[in-house]
């Protein structure tokens, strides 16, 4: 995939984890889903986002959310993601693991002639992450090929 403003330069995986990783912070920080944050921004906005991902990544995280938030009127919702049964939850997992787990995923299935953006709106908009944003399961802990299988065969 190309940068759209260097189209000398590639757009790393790096880039799309970086992203994955933002996402996964501003749903925590208002209580969404995932899928609430990639569909409230546009497709041109992701573009623009993804090829300034490696400038982007320099900058406070809280910054870039406050951003986001502002930027494209993200509201407050109800979904905590942290409410887990504590017998079957040690450690709720990081923002940067969450960040993995999707860009992996992403990589894992991505589909040929489609680029990490439309790859990103496709996986954050499946059912599975139902599963994997459920931390009182083991999905999210999976071994990444046992998520792509799972994506790929409609669920665990």
């Amino acid at each position: 995939m190309k940068n759209i403003f260097f189209p000398d330069e590639e757009v790393t995986k790096n880039d799309l984890y970086f992203l994955c990783y933002m996402i996964e912070r501003v749903a925590r920080r208002l209580r969404q889903k995932n899928s609430y944050v990639v569909n409230a921004i546009s497709r041109d906005e992701w573009l623009r986002l993804i090829s300034l991902a490696n400038v982007l990544h320099c900058e406070n995280p809280l910054k870039v959310e406050d951003e986001w938030i502002e930027e494209y009127h993200l509201e407050e919702g109800v979904f905590d993601r942290k409410n887990v049964n504590p017998d079957l939850v040690e450690h709720i997992p990081t923002e940067t693991q969450m960040g993995k787990v999707y860009m992996r995923l992403i990589l894992d299935t991505l589909l040929p002639n489609e680029d990490y953006v439309d790859g990103m709106v496709r996986v954050y908009n499946d059912e599975i992450c139902e599963k994997i944003d459920d931390y009182n399961c083991a999905a999210y802990y999976q071994p990444s090929y046992v998520i792509a299988r799972a994506y790929n065969d409609g669920g665990f």
